[in-house]
């Protein structure tokens, strides 16, 4: 069955399926769609809460995960920065969780326009301590929706907080979605939750070492985890690689906008690539491996260079790198990107 949602909407559909059984969040402008559908839906599977504050929110979310349950909280740009504490507790106690950030524009308070300005924030773990999230950018509303199913997934089977990166553009825009016929899944007994003992040894979950030797013990336990997620968990979308002199490089909704101007661009005879990042982190390595040398990126972005330097950093300086970019609300057109392929043609 296919029905009309926002990107927001999606999300919140996807997660109910996946079998989310806590949503604590806090309103905030691009991402009111999501509180607001789950605030209609959530009750008929488990528990809802409006919390007081973004603090709050991600600090019940911390609880709900502990005795687990699939829990989940979403904001926007500042909100997220004020749940970057709680993000790195969950980290350190090895919680999975799902974090969804609709990216508005900033720094500061900002605007509510769409921007891709929280790129470092996301793929860098954002708060304190070596941790990371697995960051995920749909491209489309049925990728919002798909997204956010594997997203508790994936939090599950590497029992880490998992990220969905999107923007304003994305939360608001509204297309058709193939709903999933898969049942909504049941709450799953985890052995190492809060559940009471039970007749066992009782369970310890924190990310509170004092004893000499005990944090850099369970820090390097989460090194091997996040090296197992980047052998295994990259994703991405390539198009026309194979004959491309110019390979543009975008993710969310700069990707389609990208897609665009390809199409435009190959129409008129120019060879023009795309490389489109899925999971922000791990980053995709694998298509970036190309044995031209001779081949261009071009890295789009709404910002000022942030998923720029991961690329950077992959092609390690065997081909060349441009970037185009706008923030704060201004988004790159097609006919920008096409008027710059053209200079790098």
């Amino acid at each position: 069955m296919k029905i009309l949602l926002s990107g927001n909407e999606a999300i919140a559909q996807g997660a109910i399926q996946a079998g989310c059984r806590f949503y604590a969040g806090y309103p905030i402008t691009p991402q009111n769609e999501l509180i607001a559908y789950m605030a209609k839906q959530m009750p008929k599977y488990g528990v809802f809460i409006q919390a007081e504050s973004e603090l709050a929110a991600i600090n019940m979310v911390y609880g709900a995960s502990a005795a687990g349950v699939r829990a989940m909280t979403s904001s926007s740009s500042p909100g997220i920065s004020l749940k970057q504490e709680g993000i790195s507790y969950i980290a350190g106690a090895r919680l999975p969780a799902v974090i969804v950030n609709i990216m508005r524009g900033g720094p500061g308070l900002g605007n509510i326009a769409p921007a891709q300005s929280d790129y470092f924030q996301a793929t860098r773990g954002g708060g304190h301590g070596d941790y990371h999230t697995i960051v995920l950018a749909p491209g489309s509303v049925q990728e919002a929706y798909d997204l956010a199913q594997e997203s508790f997934d994936l939090a599950d089977k590497y029992r880490i907080p998992v990220m969905i990166l999107g923007d304003g553009i994305l939360g608001q825009m509204m297309e058709p979605v193939q709903l999933s016929h898969k049942k909504i899944k049941p709450n799953v007994y985890k052995r190492w939750a809060l559940t009471g003992c039970q007749g066992r040894k009782p369970n310890i979950i924190k990310s509170f070492f004092l004893r000499e030797g005990d944090l850099e013990a369970a820090n390097h336990i989460l090194q091997k985890n996040y090296e197992i997620i980047r052998k295994k968990e990259e994703r991405c979308e390539t198009l026309f690689l194979a004959d491309a002199k110019i390979i543009l490089v975008a993710y969310g909704s700069m990707a389609r906008i990208a897609k665009s101007a390809i199409s435009r661009l190959r129409s008129a005879g120019n060879k023009v690539g795309l490389i489109r990042p899925i999971s922000l982190w791990p980053f995709p390595q694998k298509p970036f491996n190309l044995k031209n040398k001779k081949v261009k990126f071009l890295v789009l972005e709404m910002s000022y260079g942030q998923m720029l330097e991961d690329v950077k950093l992959t092609v390690g300086g065997r081909c060349r790198v441009e970037f185009l970019g706008r923030s704060g609300g201004g988004v790159p057109s097609v006919e920008q990107i096409i008027n710059q392929v053209k200079k790098l043609l």
